[in-house]
Protein backbone atom coordinates (compact mmCIF):
# COMPACT_ATOMS: atom_id res chain seq x y z
CA UNK A 1 0.00 0.00 0.00
CA UNK A 2 1.41 3.50 -1.09
CA UNK A 3 1.37 6.46 0.93
CA UNK A 4 -1.65 7.67 -1.10
CA UNK A 5 -3.59 4.54 -0.51
CA UNK A 6 -3.10 4.87 3.59
CA UNK A 7 -3.90 8.16 3.91
CA UNK A 8 -7.56 7.19 2.92
CA UNK A 9 -7.51 4.40 5.98
CA UNK A 10 -5.74 6.88 8.78
CA UNK A 11 -5.39 6.21 12.41
CA UNK A 12 -6.54 9.62 13.41
CA UNK A 13 -7.73 12.76 11.44
CA UNK A 14 -8.59 16.15 11.89
CA UNK A 15 -8.98 19.50 10.21
CA UNK A 16 -5.50 20.79 10.54
CA UNK A 17 -2.34 18.84 11.48
CA UNK A 18 0.56 20.89 12.90
CA UNK A 19 3.95 19.10 12.85
CA UNK A 20 6.25 20.69 16.19
CA UNK A 21 4.52 22.43 19.60
CA UNK A 22 7.33 25.07 19.76
CA UNK A 23 6.06 28.58 19.47
CA UNK A 24 4.88 28.36 15.49
CA UNK A 25 3.36 25.48 16.39
CA UNK A 26 1.56 27.02 19.11
CA UNK A 27 0.59 30.05 17.25
CA UNK A 28 -0.90 27.99 14.58
CA UNK A 29 -2.72 25.32 16.45
CA UNK A 30 -4.52 28.48 18.43
CA UNK A 31 -5.53 30.48 15.00
CA UNK A 32 -6.32 27.41 13.21
CA UNK A 33 -8.44 26.18 16.93
CA UNK A 34 -9.71 29.80 16.83
CA UNK A 35 -11.29 29.19 13.36
CA UNK A 36 -13.22 26.65 14.30
CA UNK A 37 -10.96 23.58 12.58
CA UNK A 38 -10.42 20.54 14.42
CA UNK A 39 -6.47 20.52 15.07
CA UNK A 40 -4.02 17.96 16.17
CA UNK A 41 -1.08 18.65 17.28
CA UNK A 42 2.08 16.20 16.44
CA UNK A 43 4.66 17.05 19.16
CA UNK A 44 7.99 14.19 19.01
CA UNK A 45 9.05 15.11 23.02
CA UNK A 46 6.90 14.61 25.78
CA UNK A 47 5.52 18.16 25.76
CA UNK A 48 5.32 21.38 24.11
CA UNK A 49 8.16 24.25 23.84
CA UNK A 50 10.73 22.64 22.03
CA UNK A 51 13.87 25.03 21.32
CA UNK A 52 11.58 28.25 22.22
CA UNK A 53 11.09 27.10 26.02
CA UNK A 54 14.85 27.32 25.91
CA UNK A 55 15.44 30.75 24.65
CA UNK A 56 16.26 33.97 26.69
CA UNK A 57 12.52 34.50 25.69
CA UNK A 58 12.69 38.19 23.77
CA UNK A 59 10.19 39.19 20.73
CA UNK A 60 10.90 41.95 18.33
CA UNK A 61 8.05 44.14 18.26
CA UNK A 62 7.18 47.69 17.59
CA UNK A 63 5.70 50.47 15.86
CA UNK A 64 4.13 52.04 19.24
CA UNK A 65 3.76 49.18 21.74
CA UNK A 66 2.12 49.91 24.99
CA UNK A 67 5.24 48.91 26.58
CA UNK A 68 7.36 51.48 24.16
CA UNK A 69 4.99 54.55 24.78
CA UNK A 70 5.05 53.58 28.64
CA UNK A 71 9.21 54.04 28.26
CA UNK A 72 8.81 57.20 26.24
CA UNK A 73 9.62 56.01 22.98
CA UNK A 74 7.73 57.19 19.77
CA UNK A 75 8.27 54.44 17.32
CA UNK A 76 6.59 53.11 13.30
CA UNK A 77 6.82 50.19 11.39
CA UNK A 78 8.62 52.45 8.69
CA UNK A 79 11.31 53.31 11.42
CA UNK A 80 11.00 49.49 12.54
CA UNK A 81 11.55 48.06 8.68
CA UNK A 82 14.26 50.38 8.37
CA UNK A 83 16.16 49.11 10.93
CA UNK A 84 15.69 45.31 10.44
CA UNK A 85 16.29 45.44 6.66
CA UNK A 86 19.77 46.33 7.48
CA UNK A 87 20.26 44.16 10.30
CA UNK A 88 18.78 40.86 8.89
CA UNK A 89 20.71 41.37 5.72
CA UNK A 90 22.56 41.47 3.64
CA UNK A 91 19.64 39.63 1.79
CA UNK A 92 16.46 39.70 4.44
CA UNK A 93 13.08 38.99 2.87
CA UNK A 94 12.27 42.32 2.93
CA UNK A 95 8.19 41.39 2.08
CA UNK A 96 8.20 39.32 5.27
CA UNK A 97 9.59 41.95 7.02
CA UNK A 98 7.20 44.69 5.65
CA UNK A 99 4.20 42.15 6.53
CA UNK A 100 5.82 41.31 9.92
CA UNK A 101 6.72 45.54 10.58
CA UNK A 102 2.86 46.46 9.29
CA UNK A 103 1.18 43.76 11.44
CA UNK A 104 3.77 44.33 14.51
CA UNK A 105 1.34 46.34 16.84
CA UNK A 106 -1.69 43.99 16.06
CA UNK A 107 0.43 40.94 17.14
CA UNK A 108 1.49 42.84 19.89
CA UNK A 109 -2.30 43.09 21.43
CA UNK A 110 -2.44 39.37 20.50
CA UNK A 111 0.19 38.26 22.54
CA UNK A 112 -0.82 40.09 25.70
CA UNK A 113 -4.57 38.65 25.30
CA UNK A 114 -3.00 35.21 25.17
CA UNK A 115 -1.27 36.21 28.45
CA UNK A 116 1.92 37.20 27.52
CA UNK A 117 2.80 40.01 29.52
CA UNK A 118 5.53 42.65 29.49
CA UNK A 119 6.53 45.00 32.53
CA UNK A 120 6.90 48.93 31.70
CA UNK A 121 10.32 49.43 32.30
CA UNK A 122 13.61 49.71 30.54
CA UNK A 123 16.92 47.69 30.44
CA UNK A 124 19.20 50.26 28.54
CA UNK A 125 22.59 48.78 28.74
CA UNK A 126 24.05 46.03 26.30
CA UNK A 127 23.49 42.71 27.41
CA UNK A 128 22.37 39.40 25.95
CA UNK A 129 19.22 39.63 28.17
CA UNK A 130 18.96 41.50 31.44
CA UNK A 131 18.98 39.42 34.61
CA UNK A 132 15.98 41.62 35.41
CA UNK A 133 12.04 41.50 34.82
CA UNK A 134 12.41 44.56 32.70
CA UNK A 135 9.98 44.38 29.83
CA UNK A 136 11.66 46.35 27.13
CA UNK A 137 15.58 46.36 25.73
CA UNK A 138 17.86 47.52 23.09
CA UNK A 139 19.00 45.38 20.64
CA UNK A 140 21.39 47.52 18.81
CA UNK A 141 18.88 50.22 17.34
CA UNK A 142 20.73 52.75 19.42
CA UNK A 143 24.11 51.95 17.74
CA UNK A 144 26.10 52.59 14.32
CA UNK A 145 25.44 52.40 11.65
CA UNK A 146 21.76 51.70 12.44
CA UNK A 147 20.94 54.88 14.45
CA UNK A 148 22.06 56.41 11.53
CA UNK A 149 19.66 54.68 9.43
CA UNK A 150 16.40 54.56 11.21
CA UNK A 151 15.56 56.36 14.44
CA UNK A 152 16.02 54.63 17.23
CA UNK A 153 13.55 52.74 19.46
CA UNK A 154 14.37 49.63 21.96
CA UNK A 155 12.15 46.52 20.35
CA UNK A 156 13.26 43.88 22.38
CA UNK A 157 9.83 42.84 23.99
CA UNK A 158 10.42 40.66 27.13
CA UNK A 159 7.89 38.37 28.81
CA UNK A 160 7.46 39.36 32.43
CA UNK A 161 10.04 36.88 34.22
CA UNK A 162 14.17 37.35 34.94
CA UNK A 163 16.91 35.83 32.70
CA UNK A 164 15.73 33.57 30.43
CA UNK A 165 11.87 34.02 29.24
CA UNK A 166 11.67 31.50 27.31
CA UNK A 167 9.52 28.85 29.35
CA UNK A 168 6.67 31.11 30.05
CA UNK A 169 6.44 32.72 25.91
CA UNK A 170 5.76 28.45 25.87
CA UNK A 171 3.51 28.03 28.80
CA UNK A 172 1.12 31.05 27.67
CA UNK A 173 0.86 29.62 24.36
CA UNK A 174 0.79 26.06 24.62
CA UNK A 175 -2.20 27.09 27.23
CA UNK A 176 -3.91 29.04 24.29
CA UNK A 177 -3.86 26.57 22.16
CA UNK A 178 -5.04 23.90 24.19
CA UNK A 179 -7.89 26.13 25.56
CA UNK A 180 -8.86 26.62 22.20
CA UNK A 181 -9.59 23.33 21.11
CA UNK A 182 -6.40 22.18 19.99
CA UNK A 183 -5.68 18.41 20.65
CA UNK A 184 -1.79 16.81 21.22
CA UNK A 185 -0.35 14.06 20.79
CA UNK A 186 3.06 13.91 22.46
CA UNK A 187 5.92 11.18 21.67
CA UNK A 188 4.79 10.86 18.35
CA UNK A 189 7.11 11.97 14.98
CA UNK A 190 6.28 12.49 12.23
CA UNK A 191 8.00 10.30 9.34
CA UNK A 192 6.58 11.56 6.11
CA UNK A 193 4.10 13.67 3.74
CA UNK A 194 1.34 12.10 2.64
CA UNK A 195 -0.28 13.41 -0.39
CA UNK A 196 -3.57 12.64 -3.05
CA UNK A 197 -3.34 12.03 -6.72
CA UNK A 198 -3.66 15.56 -7.45
CA UNK A 199 -0.67 16.45 -5.08
CA UNK A 200 -2.50 18.35 -2.49
CA UNK A 201 -1.30 17.14 0.98
CA UNK A 202 -3.44 15.28 3.10
CA UNK A 203 -1.44 14.16 5.93
CA UNK A 204 1.22 12.53 7.71
CA UNK A 205 2.92 9.29 8.61
CA UNK A 206 4.52 8.72 11.92
CA UNK A 207 5.50 6.93 15.15
CA UNK A 208 4.76 6.61 18.29
CA UNK A 209 6.01 4.23 20.80
CA UNK A 210 6.82 1.93 18.77
CA UNK A 211 3.67 2.40 16.34
CA UNK A 212 3.40 3.26 12.84
CA UNK A 213 0.67 5.56 12.55
CA UNK A 214 -1.02 7.58 9.58
CA UNK A 215 -2.86 11.01 10.66
CA UNK A 216 -4.72 12.14 7.46
CA UNK A 217 -5.58 16.16 7.21
CA UNK A 218 -8.85 17.10 6.32
CA UNK A 219 -7.63 20.52 5.07
CA UNK A 220 -3.90 21.37 5.21
CA UNK A 221 -0.73 20.47 7.09
CA UNK A 222 1.38 22.95 9.05
CA UNK A 223 5.54 21.84 9.55
CA UNK A 224 6.72 23.55 12.28
CA UNK A 225 9.42 21.39 13.77
CA UNK A 226 12.23 23.81 13.92
CA UNK A 227 15.70 24.02 11.84
CA UNK A 228 18.56 21.46 11.43
CA UNK A 229 21.31 22.74 13.78
CA UNK A 230 21.56 19.03 15.14
CA UNK A 231 21.97 17.38 12.05
CA UNK A 232 25.38 17.03 11.01
CA UNK A 233 24.93 15.83 7.63
CA UNK A 234 22.74 18.80 6.72
CA UNK A 235 25.07 20.97 8.28
CA UNK A 236 27.92 19.91 6.18
CA UNK A 237 25.98 20.07 2.84
CA UNK A 238 24.57 23.61 3.77
CA UNK A 239 26.27 25.60 6.54
CA UNK A 240 29.23 23.85 7.73
CA UNK A 241 30.72 26.81 9.34
CA UNK A 242 28.46 25.91 12.38
CA UNK A 243 29.34 22.55 12.58
CA UNK A 244 33.01 23.47 14.91
CA UNK A 245 30.54 24.83 17.48
CA UNK A 246 28.39 24.43 20.16
CA UNK A 247 24.36 23.84 19.03
CA UNK A 248 21.25 26.44 20.28
CA UNK A 249 18.56 23.82 20.64
CA UNK A 250 16.43 21.65 22.33
CA UNK A 251 18.37 18.47 20.92
CA UNK A 252 15.71 17.84 18.16
CA UNK A 253 16.53 20.43 15.98
CA UNK A 254 17.43 17.63 13.43
CA UNK A 255 15.75 19.23 9.71
CA UNK A 256 12.90 16.50 10.13
CA UNK A 257 10.57 18.81 8.57
CA UNK A 258 12.32 20.34 6.00
CA UNK A 259 13.38 17.20 4.60
CA UNK A 260 10.04 15.89 4.51
CA UNK A 261 8.44 18.34 2.34
CA UNK A 262 11.76 18.67 -0.35
CA UNK A 263 10.85 15.09 -0.70
CA UNK A 264 7.44 16.61 -2.43
CA UNK A 265 9.29 19.23 -4.62
CA UNK A 266 8.97 22.14 -1.72
CA UNK A 267 12.02 24.86 -2.54
CA UNK A 268 14.43 25.83 0.29
CA UNK A 269 16.14 29.23 0.74
CA UNK A 270 18.99 31.11 3.36
CA UNK A 271 20.13 27.35 3.95
CA UNK A 272 23.73 28.49 4.57
CA UNK A 273 22.71 31.37 6.78
CA UNK A 274 23.19 30.63 11.07
CA UNK A 275 23.29 32.80 13.91
CA UNK A 276 26.50 32.15 16.48
CA UNK A 277 26.65 33.55 19.68
CA UNK A 278 30.38 33.93 21.08
CA UNK A 279 30.69 33.75 25.26
CA UNK A 280 31.77 37.83 25.25
CA UNK A 281 29.90 39.85 28.08
CA UNK A 282 28.20 42.58 26.40
CA UNK A 283 28.51 44.99 29.61
CA UNK A 284 32.62 44.51 29.35
CA UNK A 285 33.01 44.63 26.10
CA UNK A 286 31.28 48.08 25.97
CA UNK A 287 33.59 49.02 28.92
CA UNK A 288 36.63 47.59 27.30
CA UNK A 289 37.19 46.60 23.82
CA UNK A 290 37.12 43.58 21.83
CA UNK A 291 40.03 42.73 19.90
CA UNK A 292 41.04 39.53 17.26
CA UNK A 293 44.42 37.59 17.67
CA UNK A 294 46.17 40.42 16.39
CA UNK A 295 45.05 42.70 19.25
CA UNK A 296 43.06 44.66 16.73
CA UNK A 297 39.29 45.97 17.21
CA UNK A 298 37.02 45.63 14.29
CA UNK A 299 33.46 46.05 15.76
CA UNK A 300 31.51 48.61 17.77
CA UNK A 301 31.33 47.08 20.86
CA UNK A 302 28.13 48.76 22.46
CA UNK A 303 26.37 47.07 19.07
CA UNK A 304 23.66 44.21 19.89
CA UNK A 305 26.01 41.35 20.43
CA UNK A 306 25.24 38.52 18.31
CA UNK A 307 26.20 40.78 15.27
CA UNK A 308 29.57 41.09 17.63
CA UNK A 309 29.78 37.53 17.73
CA UNK A 310 29.40 37.33 13.86
CA UNK A 311 32.07 39.25 13.01
CA UNK A 312 34.39 38.11 15.58
CA UNK A 313 33.85 34.19 14.63
CA UNK A 314 33.57 34.46 11.18
CA UNK A 315 35.45 37.72 10.07
CA UNK A 316 38.49 37.73 12.35
CA UNK A 317 41.28 35.61 13.19
CA UNK A 318 40.92 34.10 16.66
CA UNK A 319 40.74 33.90 19.21
CA UNK A 320 38.69 37.24 20.09
CA UNK A 321 39.44 38.67 23.26
CA UNK A 322 37.77 41.08 25.42
CA UNK A 323 40.66 43.59 27.05
CA UNK A 324 39.61 45.89 30.40
CA UNK A 325 40.82 47.46 32.82
CA UNK A 326 40.37 47.32 36.21
CA UNK A 327 37.53 49.79 36.44
CA UNK A 328 35.74 48.84 33.98
CA UNK A 329 35.47 45.42 35.11
CA UNK A 330 34.57 46.48 38.76
CA UNK A 331 32.14 48.70 37.55
CA UNK A 332 29.49 45.68 35.97
CA UNK A 333 27.79 44.12 38.52
CA UNK A 334 29.00 40.30 39.23
CA UNK A 335 25.80 38.90 38.05
CA UNK A 336 26.15 40.83 35.03
CA UNK A 337 29.80 39.23 34.56
CA UNK A 338 27.91 36.24 33.51
CA UNK A 339 30.70 34.17 35.34
CA UNK A 340 33.56 35.30 33.18
CA UNK A 341 36.60 36.00 35.12
CA UNK A 342 40.12 37.02 33.49
CA UNK A 343 42.58 34.64 31.82
CA UNK A 344 45.24 37.18 32.40
CA UNK A 345 45.91 40.40 34.23
CA UNK A 346 48.99 42.56 33.78
CA UNK A 347 50.31 45.94 34.72
CA UNK A 348 51.19 46.82 30.88
CA UNK A 349 49.89 46.04 27.70
CA UNK A 350 53.26 44.34 26.61
CA UNK A 351 52.89 41.76 29.16
CA UNK A 352 49.40 41.25 28.29
CA UNK A 353 50.19 40.98 24.51
CA UNK A 354 53.48 38.00 25.85
CA UNK A 355 50.64 36.33 27.63
CA UNK A 356 47.99 36.03 25.15
CA UNK A 357 49.79 34.98 22.28
CA UNK A 358 49.86 38.39 20.28
CA UNK A 359 51.40 40.29 18.38
CA UNK A 360 54.30 42.71 20.18
CA UNK A 361 52.92 46.62 19.59
CA UNK A 362 49.76 45.00 18.51
CA UNK A 363 48.03 45.70 21.42
CA UNK A 364 49.60 48.44 22.55
CA UNK A 365 48.63 50.52 19.11
CA UNK A 366 45.41 50.04 19.41
CA UNK A 367 44.66 51.09 22.95
CA UNK A 368 46.93 54.13 22.58
CA UNK A 369 43.96 55.59 19.49
CA UNK A 370 41.66 54.27 21.44
CA UNK A 371 42.59 55.81 24.32
CA UNK A 372 43.32 59.05 22.67
CA UNK A 373 40.06 58.99 21.12
CA UNK A 374 38.41 58.49 23.92
CA UNK A 375 39.60 61.43 25.94
CA UNK A 376 37.80 63.36 23.05
CA UNK A 377 34.66 61.63 23.18
CA UNK A 378 35.27 60.14 19.65
CA UNK A 379 35.72 56.66 18.31
CA UNK A 380 36.32 57.79 14.81
CA UNK A 381 37.18 53.95 13.77
CA UNK A 382 33.84 52.35 14.70
CA UNK A 383 31.78 55.12 16.09
CA UNK A 384 30.78 53.53 19.66
CA UNK A 385 28.53 55.64 21.61
CA UNK A 386 30.35 58.40 23.57
CA UNK A 387 28.85 57.03 26.91
CA UNK A 388 30.60 53.90 26.69
CA UNK A 389 34.12 55.80 26.05
CA UNK A 390 37.01 56.28 28.64
CA UNK A 391 40.57 55.54 28.11
CA UNK A 392 41.42 52.06 29.62
CA UNK A 393 44.24 52.39 32.74
CA UNK A 394 46.35 50.13 34.34
CA UNK A 395 45.91 47.13 35.54
CA UNK A 396 44.62 45.98 32.19
CA UNK A 397 42.33 42.23 31.83
CA UNK A 398 42.48 39.71 29.00
CA UNK A 399 39.64 37.44 28.42
CA UNK A 400 39.59 34.71 26.47
CA UNK A 401 36.04 34.17 24.66
CA UNK A 402 36.76 30.60 24.01
CA UNK A 403 36.11 30.11 27.60
CA UNK A 404 32.49 29.99 27.61
CA UNK A 405 29.92 31.55 29.99
CA UNK A 406 30.25 29.77 33.85
CA UNK A 407 32.66 28.94 36.21
CA UNK A 408 31.80 25.40 34.17
CA UNK A 409 32.82 26.99 30.89
CA UNK A 410 29.53 25.69 29.57
CA UNK A 411 29.29 26.87 26.04
CA UNK A 412 30.24 26.53 22.68
CA UNK A 413 32.16 23.10 22.05
CA UNK A 414 35.28 24.14 23.12
CA UNK A 415 35.15 27.40 20.71
CA UNK A 416 33.12 29.82 23.23
CA UNK A 417 30.76 29.86 20.44
CA UNK A 418 27.05 28.39 19.73
CA UNK A 419 24.50 28.77 16.52
CA UNK A 420 21.70 27.93 14.97
CA UNK A 421 20.48 28.29 11.55
CA UNK A 422 18.23 30.47 9.90
CA UNK A 423 17.47 28.97 6.57
CA UNK A 424 14.97 26.48 5.59
CA UNK A 425 11.68 25.77 3.75
CA UNK A 426 10.73 28.42 0.76
CA UNK A 427 7.59 29.93 1.94
CA UNK A 428 5.06 33.19 1.21
CA UNK A 429 3.80 35.50 3.36
CA UNK A 430 1.03 33.67 3.70
CA UNK A 431 3.10 30.59 5.08
CA UNK A 432 2.28 28.43 2.29
CA UNK A 433 5.56 26.14 1.20
CA UNK A 434 6.70 26.86 -2.22
CA UNK A 435 7.92 24.15 -4.56
CA UNK A 436 11.28 24.74 -7.09
CA UNK A 437 8.87 26.86 -9.59
CA UNK A 438 7.68 28.86 -6.77
CA UNK A 439 3.98 27.58 -6.65
CA UNK A 440 2.35 26.90 -3.48
CA UNK A 441 2.14 23.24 -2.47
CA UNK A 442 -1.19 22.63 -1.68
CA UNK A 443 -2.25 21.97 1.49
CA UNK A 444 1.21 22.40 3.16
CA UNK A 445 2.04 25.77 5.47
CA UNK A 446 5.76 25.89 7.49
CA UNK A 447 6.80 28.43 9.86
CA UNK A 448 9.26 29.30 12.50
CA UNK A 449 13.02 27.74 11.75
CA UNK A 450 11.45 24.93 9.34
CA UNK A 451 11.10 27.99 7.33
CA UNK A 452 13.56 30.91 5.65
CA UNK A 453 11.39 33.56 7.77
CA UNK A 454 12.82 37.39 7.44
CA UNK A 455 16.61 36.93 8.30
CA UNK A 456 19.37 37.12 5.42
CA UNK A 457 22.35 37.25 6.67
CA UNK A 458 22.00 38.97 9.55
CA UNK A 459 20.06 38.12 13.22
CA UNK A 460 18.72 40.46 16.20
CA UNK A 461 17.02 38.69 19.24
CA UNK A 462 13.72 38.25 18.88
CA UNK A 463 13.61 37.77 15.36
CA UNK A 464 13.30 33.64 15.63
CA UNK A 465 10.18 34.39 18.34
CA UNK A 466 8.46 36.83 16.91
CA UNK A 467 8.96 35.75 13.10
CA UNK A 468 7.41 32.01 14.25
CA UNK A 469 4.56 33.58 15.81
CA UNK A 470 3.80 35.75 13.97
CA UNK A 471 4.02 34.03 10.58
CA UNK A 472 2.97 30.84 12.64
CA UNK A 473 -0.49 32.73 12.79
CA UNK A 474 -0.73 32.89 9.44
CA UNK A 475 -0.29 29.67 8.85
CA UNK A 476 -2.98 28.38 11.18
CA UNK A 477 -5.81 30.77 9.72
CA UNK A 478 -4.83 29.54 5.97
CA UNK A 479 -4.65 25.88 7.01
CA UNK A 480 -8.11 26.36 8.80
CA UNK A 481 -9.61 28.24 5.49
CA UNK A 482 -8.65 25.71 3.24
CA UNK A 483 -11.68 23.41 2.08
Amino acid sequence: MDRKQRAAQPDHEADVLVLGFGCAGAAAAYEAAAAGAEVLVLERAGGPGGSSALSGGEIYLGGGTEVQRACGFEDSPAEMEAFLTAALGPHADEAKIRAYCDGSLEHYEWLVDRGVGFHHSLWSAPTWMPLTEDGLMWLGENSWPYNELAKPAPRGHRPGTSSFGGWLLMEKLSAAATEAGAVTHNDTRATGLLTDAEGRVRGVTARRYGEDLVYRARRAVVVTTGGFADNDEMLEHHAPQLRAHGKVSDGLDDGSGIRMAMRLGAATRRMSCVETALSVVPGLIARGMLVNALGQRFVNEDTYPGLVSVAAVYDQPGPAWTIVDEEGYESLEERERWGIRPQFVAATLAELEAETGMPDGGLQSTVAAYNAHAERGEDPYFHKDPKWLRPLRPPYAAIDSRVGFGADGGSGAGTGASGFTLGGLHTSTQSEVLDLDGHPIPGLYAAGRAASGMHGEGYISGTSLGDGTFFGRRAGKAAAARG
